[in-house]
């Protein structure tokens, strides 16, 4: 166990090694944000292979048996399991008045809502935020960095790759089971499945080159986040989504 969290602690002088690098090529990267079209277009259709035959079929099944209450409840527990992080990340871009207002969700739904199970916070008007580490880089000024498709767990900037490095690390320091492989490997295979059932119904709104329209999705999304709302139009606009929001 030593030497496990020994490697976990070398993790931020990684970080912010890389973050460095970053700074340094932001803004020419916000511009050419896939540069590494090639190679990202052979991982994306290894991920859809994989997840066409290994989770979707999964996914369809414990969707099909389980109950709509019990998957809400399972949804909402990991979602409330992430609230100290986006308390964490709220404070490190000093907004204190939302961190409290997440603690406070935090408190509620893991007592009240018993552990997470029932998100009683938002029923008595504490708003769900969404914060992480690499939103914090990009408040701090931190260049987004590429676009990149990570093998299995899908689209990424470099700067949102760095930041879940540093919010795996947080995230480790509370939920962290000890040296059970096993019981890390179940729960981060039910966090999977959940989240892949929880997009079924999304499967219909994509159109077109499926790889440019994740790939505009998700550019457009992180740069929602991380202005809070505030889209800039950086990345161009393909499918005209998010619009809205």
């Amino acid at each position: 166990m030593k030497a496990s969290l020994n490697r976990y602690w070398q993790m931020p002088a990684i970080v912010t090694g890389v973050m460095t690098q970053l700074c340094m090529a932001g803004a020419h990267a916000a511009e050419e944000y896939d540069p590494w079209e090639k190679t990202n277009r052979k991982i994306f259709a290894f991920n859809e292979f994989m997840d066409r035959n290994l989770l979707v079929p999964v996914a369809k099944t414990y969707d099909a048996v389980t109950p709509d209450a019990v998957d809400a409840g399972i949804t909402n527990v990991f979602q409330n399991a992430m609230e100290p992080l986006t308390t964490v990340n709220g404070v490190a871009q000093f907004k204190f008045s939302q961190a409290l207002s997440d603690t406070a969700r935090f408190i509620v739904n893991s007592t009240v809502g018993f552990f997470g199970v029932f998100d009683v916070a938002t029923h008595i008007g504490l708003e769900k935020h969404h914060e992480d580490f690499g939103q914090t880089l990009g408040y701090w000024g931190v260049g987004t960095g590429p676009y990149l498709m990570v093998p299995f767990f899908g689209p990424r900037t470099v700067r949102h790759a760095v930041g879940q490095g540093g919010d795996y690390f947080t995230h480790l320091s509370y939920t962290y089971f000890g040296d059970n492989l096993g019981e890390d490997a179940a729960m981060f295979g039910l966090k999977a499945v959940d989240f892949r059932s929880d997009l079924m119904a999304s499967e219909e709104f994509i159109t077109g080159d499926r790889y440019l329209f994740i790939r505009s999705a998700y550019l457009q999304r992180r740069e929602y986040l991380t202005n809070d709302g505030k889209v800039e139009n950086e990345f161009e606009d393909e499918f005209g989504i998010f619009e809205d929001e």
